[in-house]
């Protein structure tokens, strides 16, 4: 009996799409911090564009450059970044939800000031992959 649990298990765990057991699964902040620091630290847009949707990433070619990202998708150039995830609204357990929006916290420099600032994405899930669909609207300045 115990023989015929184990094998079932190993079925049970052994099935799957092979394309997806090497990648692994990121969370919703993997995916965000990924995108922010594609842009902000490794200055490299087409790393960026494996975080977002078909539509972000014709505006993400169109730029072309980390800089030009920065000054006209994300209305903030920064240099020096440190960033860290400020806020997630999302379910404890993660079962059920599909839309969450994040709020990245950044620490650099701004026209070499020290600033801190935040962005908000949005992002869906996509069978069991996260991916940033929109930046939201700046809200405020925060700086501080």
């Amino acid at each position: 009996m115990r023989t015929l649990f184990f094998i079932c298990v190993l079925f049970l765990f052994g099935c799957g799409d092979p394309a997806t057991k090497d990648q692994p699964v990121l969370t919703p902040e993997e995916v965000s911090l990924g995108f922010f620091k594609a842009i902000y630290v490794e200055r490299d847009v087409e790393k960026a564009k494996q975080f977002v949707n078909e539509p972000l990433k014709e505006v993400l070619s169109h730029y072309y450059i980390a800089s030009a990202v920065q000054r006209n998708m994300l209305s903030l150039s920064m240099t020096n970044v440190e960033m860290e995830i400020d806020d997630i609204d999302i379910d404890f357990f993660r079962k059920f939800t599909k839309d969450v929006l994040v709020v990245i916290k950044m620490k650099g420099l701004k026209a070499g000031q020290p600033w801190i600032d935040d962005r908000t994405i949005r992002l869906h899930k996509i069978g069991n992959k996260w991916i940033i669909v929109e930046i939201m609207p700046e809200k405020r300045k925060v700086n501080g």
